[in-house]
């Protein structure tokens, strides 16, 4: 069957957009939907037209395998401009998903009807680009100035009534898309339904909003480049239409053509590329029933997250009270779902009463299909609940551990089934946080891997495979990149400075922020359990001082009336440290901060690559931006590292040893055979 079907009813014509799943703009369907308007256009029987889409939505935007790719005639705004400028008025009919492409086209109709369960927008800059096929042109020809900085600048959809509210749709109707299209089609013609060329509507420019917008878009994505140039795009909608319209196209290309385009694309692809697995082609268990052990910050949330996705709860904590906390921990997440509309209030009532059940003991757990434990991270405890598991969990249930870098190994030879034991590494807040680190044992069984990886798409998160190490694939990296910050102040760099210059790179918290948020006492009692020395000279100090972070008004900052200021405090404590640490001092620009810091990022999670820790560079880059706040527009670690060069990185890292910690700085050997072979990350993704 055509990606385009024509039908002709009477003095009426409906054109249907039939590429499913969900109608992406390919190179096929815009060739045939700009040939059948052409078609219809010539024919003097016709007097309307409209365009619906046959399925489950009209049409979601780019085809993604075009993502990245040189786009063959006709292009998306080929496609829009032949609606709008077909003398033969055409209504469009969009319903369900609507996105990017799929407005746009909505954009060039001559009136628009959505169904109510329609959802509009135009995403674009959630993956570094704009709307290129006329929507910033349109746009506020059609709904105004404000309502168009907002739709295209934030990229997020709206329904059908809000959409009907700012002008963006003529009506909404219920009912058969195709059904609404032959009753537009026929209102266009009997004059019920008014078309308008969108482009030709009257627009008065306003400069200073345009101004205003900038700033606001600068401050709100710093250092991400599309929706500025979004706003350059919509500002323009007011040139004469031939240049308006390749205004908006040049800016598009320059986006196109930059690296952050690229960045947000493999991001996208990242999310996709996990789930590509060795244990993919296994069946995974059935999970019907989840249970908990531990009702903390943790737990609750997983538990959170399993009631919001319909699978029932069975939580044990170690007395009453416990349990008690649990339940109001949960009850106050659910209670933020019902403020964001996800849940109605009957609802959570509802999962509260019938959905969640709470138990002081570990017997309760005797038949749930998976069993999550919570606790805190001490193995002999985490030892002790999995060997009495062993003896109660049913056969075939799976036993995973939520440890952070705990030896998934060691926690699977208490029981006999080893085979059956994970890591389930959940992010806090765990109902809020996508990332998911499902952790492989050596005795783990396949099938059980792939139940981890069905429960991360019930639970609605991003699954990334990792084998077992300390920290395994994020806290690994992570504590290379605390390092790295703690040498860089211990050299001569102030945390304040090392903070900055992160930001500025994109993190939505320099390291000594974060840690503050955390508390130092936190930092501390888990670096010592790593064996650091060095980096704890200085938060010793603090904490003797009483200087724990947020937690007590002060740490790297003071914090006095919410206000964030550098902590003269700690100036002296410093000074002693260096002088104790015998650290040879510098002085360190912005961009030697980023520098140094990214390279070590980049040499430990090249490691974790190299030692099989991750199956591929892209898992990596899938943990560091789903987990760890690294700037999608900079597209993960080793992503960047590309942009970098092996040999560029090696070269650094040979520099530093120079006049460092030479062993900090020893350059992993798949690094090494990168640059001699000029090879990239890029290539190691098709493994697996």
């Amino acid at each position: 069957m055509s990606v385009v079907g024509i039908e002709r009813h009477d003095d009426t014509a409906l054109i249907a957009l039939n590429n499913p799943p969900l109608n992406a703009m390919s190179e096929a369907l815009r060739t045939a939907l700009v040939v059948a308007i052409a078609e219809l256009d010539a024919d003097d029987s016709i007097a309307a037209i409209a365009l619906y889409g046959a399925g489950r939505c009209f049409c979601a935007g780019a085809d993604i395998s075009e993502f990245g790719k040189p786009q063959s005639e006709p292009l998306p705004p080929d496609v829009t401009m032949a609606i709008e400028q077909s003398q033969t008025p055409i209504a469009v009919v969009m319903h369900g998903t609507t996105l990017g492409g799929g407005l746009e086209m909505g954009l060039a109709g001559h009136a628009r009807i959505a169904t109510p369960n329609a959802k509009l927008g135009l995403p674009e800059v959630g993956i570094g680009l704009l709307p290129g096929a006329g929507g910033c042109i349109r746009a506020p020809h059609l709904i105004g100035w404000e309502a168009a900085y907002t739709l295209i600048t934030s990229g997020r959809p709206i329904s059908a009534d809000k959409a009907l509210d700012i002008g963006l749709i003529d009506r909404i109707e219920e009912g058969a898309p195709k059904d609404i299209a032959l009753n537009a089609a026929q209102d266009l013609r009997a004059g019920l339904l008014q078309p308008r060329k969108t482009s030709e509507l009257p627009l008065a420019a306003n400069p200073q909003l345009a101004e205003d917008w900038m700033a606001k878009v600068a401050a709100n994505a710093p250092g991400v480049l599309a929706p500025k140039k979004a706003v350059e795009a919509i500002t323009a909608a007011t040139l004469p239409l031939d240049q308006a319209f390749a205004r908006e196209r040049a800016l598009f290309a320059e986006c196109m053509d930059g690296p952050q385009s690229q960045a947000f694309i493999h991001a996208f692809f990242a999310e996709r590329a996990v789930w590509k697995i060795p244990e993919a082609k296994e069946s995974p268990r059935q999970v019907r029933t989840l249970g908990i052990i531990g009702g903390g910050t943790m737990g609750s949330g997983i538990a959170t997250s399993a009631l919001l996705n319909g699978l029932p709860v069975t939580l044990v904590e170690t007395s009453q009270e416990a349990a008690d906390r649990a339940v109001a921990t949960i009850s106050a997440n659910l209670a933020g779902a019902v403020k964001r509309g996800k849940l109605t209030s009957d609802a959570r009532d509802d999962l509260l009463k019938t959905a969640l059940m709470t138990a002081t003991d570990l017997s309760a757990l005797a038949e749930q299909d998976i069993i999550v434990e919570a606790v805190f991270e001490d193995m002999d405890v985490k030892q002790k609940i999995f060997k009495s598991l062993d003896t109660i969990a049913k056969p075939g249930a799976i036993l995973a551990t939520n440890t952070s870098c705990l030896d998934v190994n060691e926690i699977a030879a208490t029981t006999a089934r080893p085979q059956d034991v994970l890591g389930l590494h959940f992010f806090s807040p765990a109902h809020v946080m996508k990332l998911l680190e499902v952790v492989v044992g050596e005795q783990t069984a396949p099938e059980v891997v792939a139940t981890g990886f069905a429960l991360a798409k019930t639970l609605r998160k991003t699954p990334v495979r990792s084998g077992v190490c300390d920290g395994f694939i994020g806290n690994r990296i992570l504590h290379r990149y605390l390092d790295a910050a703690d040498q860089l102040v211990l050299q001569g760099a102030t945390p304040q400075a090392v903070d900055k210059a992160m930001e500025e790179f994109g993190y939505a918290l320099g390291p000594f922020a974060v840690n503050d948020l955390a508390g130092i006492d936190i930092s501390f009692a888990t670096r010592v359990g790593e064996g650091k020395t060095a980096p704890l000279a200085l938060e010793r100090k603090m904490l003797a001082a009483g200087l724990l972070g947020r937690k007590t008004g002060a740490g790297y900052y003071t914090y006095d009336d919410g206000k964030k200021t550098a902590n003269d405090a700690i100036k002296p404590m410093l000074s002693e440290a260096r002088t104790e640490m015998g650290a040879r001092q510098h002085a360190f620009s912005s961009s030697e901060i980023v520098e140094r810091i990214l390279t070590a990022i980049i040499a430990e999670a090249t490691r974790v690559v190299e030692e099989g820790i991750a199956l591929r560079p892209v898992d990596v880059d899938a943990v560091y931006l789903f987990g760890y706040g690294f700037p999608r527009f900079r597209g993960g670690p080793l992503h960047y590292a590309d942009e970098i060069g092996a040999a560029a990185l090696l070269e650094r890292m040979q520099r530093y040893a120079a006049d460092d910690d030479a062993a900090f700085w020893q350059p992993p050997a798949l690094l090494q055979n990168l640059a001699q072979s000029g090879s990239d990350f890029a290539a190691l993704n098709t493994r697996h």
